[in-house]
């Protein structure tokens, strides 16, 4: 007899770009080179500068060991005048936990948040990660309906509707993974007043905080001296600076809440390793100009995409993008996003997402990603669609 799994493990569907990537192997042979627009990487190097400075500190025995589990204290310092930069916040080091990505930041957020049973609402289409680890926690995620005429941008109304008496939390993340869109700083501030009626949580994820056009001010939520009572803020330094392989992410909370949470800090990682704080101190101290660029470029890549795609004639048709990403209807009727994401691969040689992972009722759509793509690929790219027989 072998041994039972968790069902809410079982239950959950497998990483999907881990899924769409092994379709690849599969593909039939003399098709066109592929073009990767699933997975939201950043094709190109950290700042040369960057990596000078890390070769640097390798030497150095600390650099091997542990930290505290929020992470040390220089970089943290380092952190709050980023932060001070970026929104205008007045953080203290006591509100700044260092993660293994973004992605074990959520984890934190949730654990710390909710027990089974729990509800958060969260706006669809959701970032695939967030639903499976609500579902292998048995957390009931409850999500407000992606209407395609609002380019996916919440409504407070609709979220709050949504709220009973088990909601714990409100999660929203901006720039949107996978539609692209940028949550307006007046609907942020709506949300956060709709989270302290109802004594719950603002869960903010801004992993692509710093590709909004221009590198605005996502918020002013920072500004508020009270935002530790709702707000938890999630952000992710491995896009900004090209290093998702160090899993550079951020936790911001009040004192409070760090407190709790370095509790399943502890159990979980310990700490980010120390090499990844360096990276990011160096980053938050010496690269506003190299993130600003990468942005332009990012820009750029999105602008040509969204005039290409949209000349008369595409049968696929966008329904929202900004930042990294752009959310597709495809036209293959009775084809689930699965299966319009397999002609793509088999038939064009495109790698995208399905849109049903990223939602119930969402099989009509495809997310695309410019992380992996060049400019002078994009005409290609977009022609494929275009010419693609339905």
């Amino acid at each position: 007899m072998s041994m039972v799994l968790s069902p809410l493990i079982t239950a959950v569907h497998f990483p999907p770009i881990s899924e769409v990537k092994n379709w690849v192997a599969t593909r039939p042979s003399g098709g066109p080179e592929l073009i990767d627009l699933c997975q939201a990487v950043p094709d190109y190097a950290p700042a040369p500068e960057l990596t000078e400075h890390l070769s640097g500190l390798l030497p150095d025995p600390l650099l091997s060991k542990y930290s505290p589990d929020e992470g040390l204290p220089e970089v943290r310092e380092a952190i709050c005048g980023y932060y001070q930069r970026k929104y205008g916040a007045r953080l203290s080091p006591a509100n700044l936990c260092m993660t293994i990505g973004a992605s074990q930041a959520f984890w934190l957020a949730i654990v710390t948040l909710c027990r089974a049973g729990d509800e958060v609402v969260l706006q669809a289409p959701c970032y695939f990660d967030h639903p499976m680890v609500l579902d292998m926690l048995g957390i009931r995620g409850v999500c407000a309906p992606f209407v395609e005429a609002d380019g996916g941008l919440p409504s407070p109304a609709t979220i709050e509707g949504l709220i009973t008496d088990r909601t714990r939390a409100i999660l929203l993340v901006s720039p949107s993974n996978p539609t692209g869109a940028i949550t307006p700083p007046a609907v942020i501030d709506e949300l956060l007043e709709v989270a302290r009626r109802h004594d719950i949580a603002l869960v903010l994820d801004e992993t692509y905080n710093e590709f909004i056009p221009g590198g605005s001010r996502p918020h002013e939520l920072f500004s508020d001296p009270e935002w530790g009572g709702n707000l938890v803020h999630i952000a992710s330094f491995g896009k900004t600076y090209a290093l998702t392989g160090y899993r550079a992410g951020l936790l911001a909370a009040s004192e409070g809440f760090i407190h709790h949470a370095l509790k399943a800090q502890d159990t979980m990682a310990v700490c980010q390793p120390r090499i990844t704080q360096h990276a990011v101190k160096f980053g938050v101290e010496n690269l506003d100009g190299w993130v600003a660029a990468n942005r332009e470029m990012m820009a750029r890549r999105h602008d040509l995409f969204r005039a290409e795609f949209m000349k008369p004639g595409n049968r696929f048709h966008l329904s929202s993008s900004g930042a990294f990403f752009a959310w597709v209807r495809h036209p293959f009727d009775g084809c689930s996003g699965r299966e319009a994401a397999k002609i793509l691969v088999d038939r064009a040689g495109i790698i995208c997402l399905p849109g049903e992972v990223f939602g119930a009722g969402l099989e009509g759509y495809l997310r695309l990603a410019f992380g992996n793509i060049r400019e002078e690929t994009i005409p290609e790219a977009v022609r494929r669609f275009r010419e693609l027989a339905v």
